[in-house]
């Protein structure tokens, strides 16, 4: 089970258009807390949404547990974003979530939702996140795993920086956190 949430505020086009008093959205619905989209609307009409009239048309208004700037959160559907979350395991794995959030920052969310459309649970199979590390971490990791063989007393003058640089041109990049490799 995922330690991380990710809650939405959301919102209708109906009701923001009208400034009625569901104008600025639903709770805050924590999406690990739901098995199915139905779920969620059953919550919402529980909050004086009319799902089959005027609040018919929703949207994202506020989002928390994913990066602001991956998408245009306004124009996506909160059952889409809801499904493709729940498709990808990242409501229910530590893992998954720490993936996706590393992913998208260094990608943009459609790329993450066309990912889990082609390959669903197992989006993450050509993802590796290395958290914490730098690239001399990487490029110390990468020589260690291809059984690369240094005196010991020649380390100190290998440039394990500039080898992770190298290596991962082709597949690595750097996140916050550390460094991701997209094997594509």
């Amino acid at each position: 089970m995922s330690d991380k949430k990710i809650s939405a505020v959301i919102g209708s086009w109906g009701s923001y258009n009208e400034c009625n008093e569901r104008a600025l959205g639903s709770e805050w619905p924590d999406f690990s807390d739901y098995s199915d989209w139905e779920e969620i609307e059953a919550e919402l009409v529980k909050q004086g949404f009319v799902l089959d009239g005027i609040d018919e048309e929703l949207f994202i208004q506020d989002i928390e547990g994913l990066p602001s700037g991956c998408a245009n959160w306004d124009h996506t559907s909160p059952q889409r974003l809801f499904m493709t979350l729940y498709e990808a395991g990242v409501l229910e794995e530590s893992y998954k979530y720490d993936a996706m959030l590393a992913f998208l920052e260094v990608r943009c969310y459609s790329d993450f939702e066309e990912l889990v459309k082609s390959k669903g649970f197992r989006w993450d199979d050509d993802i590796r996140i290395y958290p914490g590390f730098d690239w001399a971490d990487y490029g110390r990791e990468m020589f260690e795993c291809c059984e690369h063989r240094i005196d010991d007393r020649l380390l100190d003058f290998f440039d394990f920086e500039a080898y992770g640089k190298y290596v991962g041109d082709c597949c690595a990049e750097e996140w916050s956190g550390g460094i991701i490799e997209i094997l594509e």
